[in-house]
């Protein structure tokens, strides 16, 4: 099967670099645009089905992309972002201002972190990594769209790839951008990786990474 991954488009917090975690934003005008790019692109290729994680700026991304595309999307809260608990609504520099002993824990533990009130990044990244595994399982001879988030298509490229944990960030990934992986034999390959070939013709391509 082939899984086609696209990360929501730009959000107004996006736009002030503050983390959102599980909370919500909702998409800017240029994220519309961004979204409806995307659905575009989606709609010369034949795909069979639509995921969606049930946040809200995916939520309003894939439902651009259904009705361009002319599909029901199902909404899957393990397509979720990071849980980032009390360091979510913040910019950086806020969160080492209001929780400097947190913030220093999380420098020092990186990975294996679990955030008061949210997760760490290996639970974001075996819940995301669970989710794509299954959907994959479930549609063998389809190609199927994902609509999720940074750190939950960072984190699958980390397994993809047999990268040591916590290097995914160092992958590029713009808002509305897809990646394309193949399913065979229970084995993952990369296929195509941050295509914004829809959005430089439109001026619209944005990377902020606080997803």
């Amino acid at each position: 099967m082939k899984l086609i991954i696209v990360r929501h488009g730009e959000t107004d917090w996006n736009q002030q670099d503050k983390v959102m975690g599980q909370l919500d934003s909702l998409l800017t005008p240029k994220g519309i645009e961004q979204a409806q790019a995307i659905a575009n692109r989606l709609r010369r290729l034949s795909f069979t089905t639509l995921y969606s994680s049930d946040l809200g700026r995916a939520v309003q991304t894939a439902n651009i992309i259904a009705e361009i595309c002319g599909k029901n999307v199902i909404f899957d809260s393990e397509l979720r972002e990071w849980n980032m608990g009390i360091f979510q609504g913040f910019t950086f520099s806020e969160m080492d201002e209001k929780f400097p002993k947190e913030r220093q824990d999380h420098k020092q533990m990186r990975y294996e972190y679990v955030i008061p009130a949210g997760e760490s990044l290996r639970q974001c990244r075996d819940r995301g990594y669970r989710a794509l595994n299954r959907i994959a399982e479930r549609h063998l001879d389809e190609t199927v769209v994902v609509v999720t988030h940074g750190f939950v298509l960072m984190n699958f490229s980390e397994m993809v790839f047999n990268l040591p944990p916590g290097n995914g960030w160092r992958f590029k990934l713009h808002h509305a951008s897809f990646c394309c992986f193949e399913y065979v034999n229970g084995c993952w390959s990369l296929v195509v990786w941050n295509d914004t070939s829809h959005l430089e013709t439109m001026d619209i391509l944005t990377a902020n990474l606080n997803s």
